[in-house]
């Protein structure tokens, strides 16, 4: 291309697409004149043969005053991607034209970076855009190999096999890099275009290029995929504290080289108050990153609160609602830093070179939670309105993340108040178990469950044991767990057996199901298992409604479920339940559970029961150490339900502690009765209660003759309390009424009522038994 003058672009058809400023002053005509016309409409005549197709050799130009210009073309061919010609370069040479060519000036004044390479990757000629960006002079770079004039040879091997493969199969190439330059103070992405050279024979001499800066749209493409990898990282957990980690890990380093997170106190609590953002604001630091030593992280420690004066960035970012930019040399920002650095102690003071700064509110469904940082230090480039755009939507999507985290929270807390506040919280003493329980609450995204479990005091030395599971999570499930819990306690006051009182339990399930939401009643259904045992007989009697079945621990080391019909859950409703009742040795231990203990997704049920029958063989002190042994060995290392566990170690009250008299339904026989009771009262030392114990004996026998049936029995009890109990075979209950001025009777009752601590009936399977406790001092 020596000695050309002017340069031209045109299409495969010979259509005009470019025009250099040399052609412009050669001929006269401007661009907007010629590009778009056919190249052969500027000639003053028709081209010799050969010239015609490639706009090449010998032609006469018309001048646009009318003169005409004689000119040597070259055509340069720009081929396709499919090896095809795509167009021509055009260059004119004119031999009495100036050193400087056409061509020449088209090459040099080009808006990017060109560059000419042999087929051994020399250079053979750089643009003035080339020169500058490699920040040399053109003739330091001619005839040298490529990687010799590069200084990450590393990575400008890609360039590198890039060119040469265009030299050697002759088709055009593309090749994208992101690399900085000597003569530039940051990084930039490159788009380069590849094509070969060929002389007028064809044959391939070299590879031109031209590189385009990207940088902007490279940024862009950034951008777009840390919002894109913003919505699958943050928020992963309902953690507060973590999914403010999330954000400061995925703008460090990429977007900034030091990033922090801070949150108004309110926030970090159960309770919602909104802080007032008026003068100083105080935050509290929860998470913080830096991608280069030495960074500002260390002004402010994790879980330290800090004041931020009211023209801060982040106080501004927090009135405003909006994000704030700041940089070096705004005298706020460096009114606000150096302020900082005075207060520091030495060794956390903000590192000189802080030139760039975004302060972004964190704001979630009209609320203000916090404030997001980011900082850039070493990174050369300032934030710019992009990247406002950018952090603003990055900050939207971790606010959400971040209410929701601490929505949760505040609804974990308070469902586990409330399970808690409903949960005994100290068990009944009494003769008939021993026990000892667990709740462990869930920590899944479903939140606190509905489990429960109760251990209920009865009437002759009885013990009611409860367990039981609500379906779903959360508050409702704590409240309606609640309402069953003390629906479960009222019907055991009635002493039901298990599954009359089962069936009792279903019907209110149902109800409940219809008033509260008048949907499908399976909405509000839940499972129970309770069970009654008596120490007197050795027998326990249990019933359950879609619960998983106990397991049954012997004295002589063995375990295995209790056998059960699991009847269907409760809401279900027109099933029946079921009664199971066997015989316990003294010191069986009975395991009742939630499903929460054995039941997972990755987990065999049969094989994680087989868990806890293994884990209830184990040595163990205590019952209470053997809970811990059970949980540790049979519980998920994830659960993702609550587990409520209860053990009952059974007692047994011998016959030194009870007494039976069978009673003659004759009135005569009454004070024989009474007088056998004082008796065995002075044999147990308990002579105190001599006297309230006759006027019991007396009135319950004496109704029992008068109004019940035969077979009549009366049995004294010595447990924690003095129970006497008289059973008939009439299953007419007695009801307590006060008794006219004139009556003869009807005070029987109500003086039996005063007298003791508590009294009651129930149903048996051949009548009724009446009973009253009497208080005794601990023995």
């Amino acid at each position: 291309m020596e000695h050309a003058s002017a340069a031209a672009i045109t299409d495969a058809r010979g259509i005009v697409t470019g025009w250099s400023d040399g052609a412009r002053r050669l001929t006269g005509y401007p661009a907007e004149e010629v590009v778009g016309r056919p190249a052969r409409e500027l000639l003053a005549e028709d081209p010799p043969d050969g010239a015609v197709a490639s706009l090449a050799g010998s032609v006469v130009l018309r001048h646009r005053d009318g003169t005409s210009l004689t000119l040597t073309l070259r055509a340069c061919p720009v081929q396709g991607p499919d090896g095809a010609p795509d167009g021509f370069v055009v260059t004119a040479d004119q031999p009495r034209g100036p050193e400087t060519t056409l061509a020449g000036q088209a090459f040099q004044q080009a808006s990017v970076s060109m560059s000419v390479f042999d087929t051994r990757q020399h250079y053979l000629r750089l643009n003035d855009v080339a020169c500058r960006v490699m920040g040399v002079p053109e003739e330091t770079l001619l005839g040298r190999y490529f990687l010799d004039t590069v200084e990450d040879a590393v990575h400008s091997r890609g360039f590198l096999n890039k060119l040469r493969q265009v030299a050697e199969t002759g088709r055009p190439g593309h090749y994208e890099s992101f690399t900085g330059a000597p003569s530039l103070n940051r990084e930039h992405s490159w788009n380069t275009e590849m094509w070969p050279v060929r002389d007028a024979s064809g044959e391939l001499t070299g590879v031109a290029l031209a590189a385009f800066d990207s940088t902007e749209q490279y940024w862009a493409r950034q951008r777009l995929a840390l919002l894109n990898e913003a919505s699958a990282t943050i928020g992963t957990t309902l953690d507060v504290v973590r999914t403010a980690e999330e954000l400061v890990e995925l703008l460090v380093p990429r977007y900034a080289d030091f990033a922090s997170v801070d949150l108004l106190e309110w926030v970090l609590g159960a309770e919602e108050s909104p802080t007032v953002l008026d003068g100083e604001i105080v935050l509290r630091r929860v998470a913080h990153g830096s991608g280069t030593e030495g960074t500002p992280e260390a002004a402010v420690r994790l879980g330290e609160v800090d004041v931020y004066p009211g023209y801060s960035p982040p106080a501004r970012a927090l009135r405003q609602g909006r994000a704030v930019l700041s940089q070096a040399g705004e005298p706020d920002f460096m009114r606000w830093v150096a302020e900082r650095n005075a207060r520091a102690p030495a060794g956390r003071r903000h590192r000189r070179g802080v030139h760039s700064m975004l302060a972004v509110p964190l704001r979630a469904r009209g609320t203000t939670l916090g404030v997001a940082v980011a900082i850039r230090i070493a990174h050369p480039d300032d934030y710019g309105a992009d990247d406002v755009v950018l952090a603003e939507e990055l900050a939207s999507r971790a606010a959400v993340c971040i209410d929701n985290a601490r929505r949760f929270a505040r609804e974990r807390t308070t469902a586990l108040a409330l399970q808690h506040s409903l949960l005994p919280r100290g068990l009944p003493g009494q003769a008939a178990v021993e026990v000892a329980h667990r709740y462990l609450p869930s920590g899944s995204l479903a939140g606190i469950g509905g489990d429960w479990f109760d251990v209920i005091p009865l009437s002759g030395s009885r013990v009611a044991l409860v367990v039981g599971d609500v379906v779903g999570h959360g508050i409702a499930s704590s409240a309606t767990m609640g309402r069953l819990c003390t629906a479960v306690r009222t019907l055991a006051d009635v002493d039901l057996p298990p599954d009359e009182l089962l069936t009792h339990l279903d019907d209110l399930v149902t109800h409940l199901a219809a008033d509260d939401r008048g949907d499908e009643v399976a909405e509000l259904g839940a499972t129970c298992l309770y069970s009654v045992y008596d120490p007197v007989s050795r027998r326990l009697n249990l019933a359950a409604a879609g619960h998983p079945p106990p397991a049954l621990l012997l004295p002589d080391g063995t375990a295995q479920l209790i056998p059960l019909a699991a009847g269907p859950p409760l809401g279900v409703g027109g099933l029946p339940f079921e009664a199971t009742e066997l015989e316990l040795p003294e010191g069986a231990v009975v395991a009742l559970y939630t499903d929460g203990l054995i039941e997972d997704r990755d987990r065999d049920v049969d094989h994680a029961t087989d868990e806890l029958c293994r884990a209830l063989t184990a040595r163990a002190g205590t019952l209470d150490a053997l809970c811990d042994t059970v949980l540790k060995a049979v519980l998920p290392e994830e659960p993702t339900d609550d587990v409520a566990l209860l053990l009952a170690r059974t007692r047994a009250l011998g016959a030194d502690r009870v007494a039976t008299w069978d009673v003659e339904p004759d009135p005569a026989h009454v004070a024989a009765t009474r007088q056998a009771a004082t008796e065995q009262l002075t044999e147990w030392g308990l002579d105190e209660a001599a006297f309230v114990t006759e006027l019991v004996v007396s009135e319950l026998v004496t109704n029992a003759i008068r109004y019940g049936e035969p077979p009549i029995q009366l049995r004294l009890i010595r447990d924690r309390t003095l129970i006497c109990e008289v059973s008939d075979g009439s299953s007419t209950s007695p009801h307590l009424r006060r008794a006219h001025a004139f009556d003869e009777g009807g005070r029987g009752l109500l003086l039996v009522a005063q007298l003791t601590q508590r009294w009651g009936s129930r149903q048996t399977g051949n009548g009724k038994t009446i009973w009253a406790e009497q208080s005794l001092t601990p023995f």
